[in-house]
């Protein structure tokens, strides 16, 4: 399903483990307590998308559009965010422990109660 548009589409409580979203634009679509855990979504446009307490542990999101996006009580633990843009994005008590963030723009994000990995501060873009 790389480059598939499932914009605004229902998928909450989705099994989508594993499964092959790259380039796929996923704006506003609602993902809540989806399971995607080593999905391959680089690329994709998740722009305004809700993922709360979704299951994202060990997937791609590299360069992956999150912006606004609801990822409250999400797990991404061992996540790719590599060049992640989630300016704006509700990451309250999720789970990035392990996670990527390298060249992550965090800027406006809400990280109250998050767990963060280790030296997350100098490697990810946060104002």
């Amino acid at each position: 399903m790389s480059g598939a548009n499932l914009s605004g589409a229902k998928l909450s409580g989705a099994r989508l483990r594993l499964a092959r979203l790259s380039d796929a634009n996923l704006s506003g679509a609602d993902l809540s307590d989806a399971r995607l855990s080593g999905a391959d979504l680089s690329g994709a446009n998740l722009s305004n998308a809700i993922l709360s307490r979704a299951d994202l542990s060990n997937a791609i999101l590299s360069n992956a559009i999150l912006s606004g996006a609801n990822l409250s009580g999400a797990n991404l633990s061992g996540a790719n965010l590599s060049g992640a843009h989630l300016s704006g994005a509700d990451l309250s008590d999720a789970d990035l422990s392990r996670a990527d963030l390298s060249d992550a723009n965090l800027s406006r994000a809400d990280l109250s109660g998050t767990t963060m990995p280790e030296g997350w501060e100098s490697i990810v873009t946060y104002r």
